[in-house]
């Protein structure tokens, strides 16, 4: 991974996660992270599953693909979902975010804690390029 390899070193292991949606409130819905090198080191996978029906699992490929100094992660899921973002790591701060020709943006921000073994993040949407709205919120808790 040619920018910012040893930022995404944190990311690398096994994580619990806890998520929260608008449409589901009152329900906290649990699932589990894992993120590894694929061999070489050039690209990072994560694999996510949720323990609910309406939460879907999904796999991200993120690695430096272009020209550009950001990293792009590419995402599936298992609604057949799929999106190409743009993803950061700097002072401890995760970023992903996209936009498309649609209206369509996301973006994400989760922070890391002092010790390194959770990040705190929000997803949120705009359909318009300026209004953004939290959609959902997810704790990683690194596993023992």
């Amino acid at each position: 991974m040619s920018s910012q390899p040893e930022a995404f070193r944190a990311l690398v292991g096994e994580w619990n996660t806890e998520a929260v949606h608008p449409g589901l409130p009152d329900t906290v819905v649990p699932g589990r992270t894992s993120v590894e090198w694929l061999e070489g080191e050039q690209f990072l996978i994560l694999r996510s599953r949720n323990e609910h029906p309406a939460f879907p699992d999904s796999i991200s490929i993120i690695g430096a693909t272009d020209e550009e100094e950001s990293l792009t992660m590419h995402y599936f899921d298992s609604r057949g979902a799929f999106r190409v973002a743009r993803v950061s790591m700097e002072d401890g701060v995760w970023r992903i975010w996209s936009g498309g020709p649609s209206g369509f943006s996301h973006r994400f921000s989760g922070s890391f804690s002092d010790d390194g073994d959770t990040i705190s993040g929000v997803h949120q949407l705009s359909r318009d390029g300026s209004t953004w709205n939290d959609d959902l919120a997810i704790k990683y808790r690194r596993a023992a």
